[in-house]
């Protein structure tokens, strides 16, 4: 098989979907891996270092695209690319469809197959492709949302963990999953105030067993979520609904009862955002104002530290390239019931309900689609 990289092209994305380390392993089990000239620079990954791996180096994304069999990246392909797609190929990104309407009829159109990472499960119910940039995203999280805090970026002035004599900042994290565990952590290591809220009682508990009392939990009912928000100076929200887009926690109408100047960090953003008046921005311009308050809305955070990013999540995706490559999508997907959950697009068909849920688009069952394959 013929496998893809192109230089990612969506605004301040300086990660790369394929590692030198992972073409190695392809072209070992006999692929051809074809990169784009200056794909990995970004992340600190030149063109010598994919060459001397045995990767074909080429000088534009209409080669990979009119070249490779399946297409490598990290995030969504943006309209350019979409054009480029073609039925029979298969794509193996992340893709965010339910709060992307346009990005989907493209790749509906286009009729290739569209695997994403974000929905690929593991037997124990988790998303480990998601899971390291989850990690990465609440990890940045607190300190992307310490600098929003700063009274020179419109901020409240707070410091994160107070000094002798003076509180530390208020933080509330909304979602006790990866992103919300990863943030907490941070946010309390800085020094912060730390209260999570979720609406899982054995994770609450599972959160005050593994932490101690590092942070506080709450149950996340309406009340006390309005509540902890208002006495906040920072609402790093982190909730998800794997393929789905996220639900609107904190209204327009909420803003006026927040403390001027305090900061919302959006990291369910790719998938809509979980404050209403969330919309996606990027790190050359991450930070605008509403009523008073400060949203950080970066849609690819673990951008910003590439090469990290970069190696976590090609550690995680390289079992599944792997797998694609060496039995054909169709018999990956059937060898695995979890690689299969990925699949959200196939032959122009949509493949995934949440998506067709959220979008008001006919589905097809995905075990459906792989038996006519």
């Amino acid at each position: 098989m013929k496998i893809g990289c192109p230089t990612e092209i969506k605004a301040q994305e300086f990660r790369v979907g394929l590692t030198p380390g992972a073409a190695a392993e392809a072209i070992a089990h006999g692929h051809e891996v074809l990169i784009q000239s200056g794909a990995g620079e970004g992340a600190g990954f030149p063109d010598g270092d994919y060459s001397a791996q045995g990767a074909r180096i080429v000088d534009s994304a209409e080669e990979i695209f009119a070249e490779a069999d399946m297409v490598v990246k990290v995030k969504e392909p943006q309209k350019a690319e979409r054009k480029m797609l073609r039925e029979g190929q298969v794509l193996f990104t992340y893709l965010h469809l339910a709060p992307d309407p346009e990005q989907t009829h493209d790749l509906i159109a286009s009729g290739a197959t569209c695997i994403a990472y974000e929905t690929v499960t593991d037997p124990r119910g988790g998303l480990p492709l998601l899971a390291p940039m989850s990690e990465v995203a609440g990890k940045l999280a607190p300190q992307m949302g310490a600098c929003t805090l700063q009274k020179a970026n419109g901020g409240r002035g707070v410091l994160m963990g107070g000094v002798p004599g003076v509180s530390p900042a208020r933080v509330a994290v909304i979602g006790g999953g990866v992103v919300g565990t990863h943030a907490a952590r941070i946010a309390a290591g800085m020094g912060a105030d730390v209260t999570v809220l979720d609406r899982s009682l054995p994770r609450l508990k599972q959160l005050d067993d593994m932490f101690r009392g590092e942070f506080k939990t709450l149950y996340a009912t309406q009340a006390n979520t309005a509540e902890v928000a208002r006495a906040s100076d920072m609402v790093i929200g982190a909730v998800l609904i794997p393929g789905a887009a996220a639900p609107k926690l904190i209204s327009r109408a909420d803003l006026s009862d927040m403390k001027p100047g305090a900061a919302l960090v959006d990291v369910a953003i790719d998938q809509g955002g979980c404050f209403e008046t969330s919309k996606p921005t990027t790190h050359q311009d991450p930070v605008y104002e509403v009523d008073g308050i400060m949203h950080y809305c970066v849609a690819n955070m673990p951008g910003a530290v590439a090469r990290t990013s970069t190696l976590a999540l090609g550690n995680a995706t390289l079992p599944h390239m792997l797998a694609l490559a060496d039995k054909g999508w169709k018999q990956a997907m059937l060898d695995d019931p979890h690689l299969l959950e990925g699949l959200n697009v196939h032959g122009g068909k949509l493949t995934y309900f949440a998506v067709g849920r959220a979008l008001g688009i006919d589905v097809t069952s995905p075990q459906l689609v792989l038996k006519s394959a």
